[in-house]
């Protein structure tokens, strides 16, 4: 059993790929680098791959091609990035590059000039060109049928859903909407076929994911096709009738989020809103190009919790932004106290290639940048040690993500996979399978995670 880093980078995150492959078999490995968005692209790759016939490698050297689905959101991301691609063409030398970091093809090829072929973020169709080119398909009529259910690079009990693509926000640290364009929806009848699809399979836990999942069908107007309307209330309403948890990310705090708390209230959706706030001080929040209204977000915070008061709030925080003042880190801090955030992250500012921040003056030195990041995480962390502390004696339902000869791993409805907290299970534990929800008793409580016993 392992505890989970609070601090833990999406965009650090890794598939785990299946190994199932037939004598003779054109085969295409994988590395997924990047957030859960792009964990989904992967599997979308990897599911047309094998329907043509592909087996899947969960290494470099069982494999024809390797694919590196990138992530280009930092600087640090788009150098582990290459640093990945240089280790696949080590270990293979045959490597096509996608995902975000492929919409710098001059980036990538000036770096590593022997990859085969770069495509950017979502383009399956060149992607599986690039393919066709460095290992031509070769299906056996008789062996190599469609899956009935897509490739999953997660556990079978949970499945990222992915509604939208891109973003509209000219956020000044972002290179988003440059790399994934704007908000571009997708239908939702299709989101709800394939989540129908996914509980069907097995699937326990849906998490939904975007962008910004909030202005989920603003592109489309909203528009109803098939009985089911393009808007983030009625598409978590139509989720939450399928049986499974439904978990929302990405979730900007417009004002219509309210509407989505009665859904909570009543057991629908997953009493939990991961939302990135980035900064509380409106100065601040005016040099990112963000929304400066903290303090009526205070307010929004309160009235979510009035209204559900078992609500689970995540967010995310960038500290030592250009300009950023020690009065403003105070804010934020004071800020934090009031709100009281259930998980929370944070990230040291990064310059990233062409976001308009890197030319804001009175860049914030690196030292500075550590000690505020150290004191920020050390009052999340005091946050979390007390609302965990405060769970002991309950009872509530969890799902068992793993078991091993310790114990099982488990999560609250409280927690997402990979970035937050666990519920272990150290006694009594046996006869639980991954994708059980079991109703437990906590019994002890750390900084991040909970203990108990069935």
């Amino acid at each position: 059993m392992s505890q989970n880093p609070p601090q833990l980078r999406p965009d650090l995150a890794r598939a785990a790929i299946p190994d199932a492959r037939r004598d003779g078999q054109p085969t295409i490995g994988m590395v997924s680098l990047g957030c859960p968005k792009a964990l989904v692209d992967s599997e979308r790759i990897l599911t047309r791959l094998r329907a043509e016939g592909y087996a899947i490698s969960p290494d470099y050297s069982g494999a024809d091609a390797v694919i590196v689905n990138t992530c280009g959101f930092l600087d640090s991301a788009k150098a582990e990035s290459l640093d990945a691609i240089g280790e696949a063409l080590t270990a293979n030398g045959r490597v096509i590059v996608t995902g975000c970091l492929g919409a710098e093809p001059d980036y990538i090829t000036g770096a590593h000039p022997k990859v085969l072929a770069v495509t950017g973020p979502h383009q399956y169709e060149q992607v599986l060109d690039a393919v066709h080119g460095a290992v031509p398909p070769a299906p056996d009529p008789f062996v190599d049928l469609l899956p009935a259910s897509s490739v999953s690079l997660t556990p079978r009990h949970y499945s990222y859903l992915k509604i939208s693509e891109g973003c509209n926000h000219h956020c000044k640290f972002c290179i988003i909407p440059d790399m994934r364009g704007r908000l571009v929806s997708r239908p939702a009848h299709a989101v709800v076929r394939e989540a129908e699809k996914l509980v069907a399979a097995g699937v326990k836990e849906l998490l939904v994911i975007s962008q910004d999942t909030s202005a989920y069908g603003v592109d489309l107007k909203h528009a109803e096709d098939r009985g089911h309307r393009a808007h983030i209330t009625d598409l978590a309403r139509d989720l939450g009738s399928l049986g499974a948890w439904v978990r929302l990310h990405y979730v900007y705090p417009y004002p219509h989020v309210r509407n989505l708390i009665p859904l909570m209230a009543e057991g629908l959706v997953l009493p939990y809103l991961d939302i990135p706030f980035q900064h509380a001080h409106p100065d601040t929040l005016k040099r990112m190009a963000r929304p400066a209204a903290a303090a009526k977000t205070l307010d929004e915070i309160a009235a979510w919790r009035a209204d559900c008061p078992d609500i689970t709030l995540r967010s995310t925080f960038i500290v030592g932004y250009p300009g950023e003042t020690e009065e403003e880190f105070q804010t934020l801090l004071d800020w934090l106290d009031e709100a009281q955030l259930d998980r929370v992250g944070c990230f040291q500012y990064e310059n990233v290639a062409g976001a308009r921040a890197n030319d804001l003056p009175d860049h914030v030195p690196e030292e500075v940048k550590q000690d505020r990041w150290d004191r920020f995480m050390e009052k999340a962390q005091a946050i979390s040690e007390a609302k965990l502390a405060a769970k002991v004696g309950t009872r509530m339902d969890v799902i068992v993500d793993e078991v091993d000869e310790d114990g099982a791993t488990c999560r609250t409805k409280a927690d997402a996979p990979e970035i937050d907290g666990n519920l272990f299970i150290d006694e009594g534990f046996e006869a639980l399978k991954p994708g059980d929800i079991v109703s437990v008793t906590v019994d002890e409580a750390g900084e991040y995670d909970l203990w108990g016993r069935p």
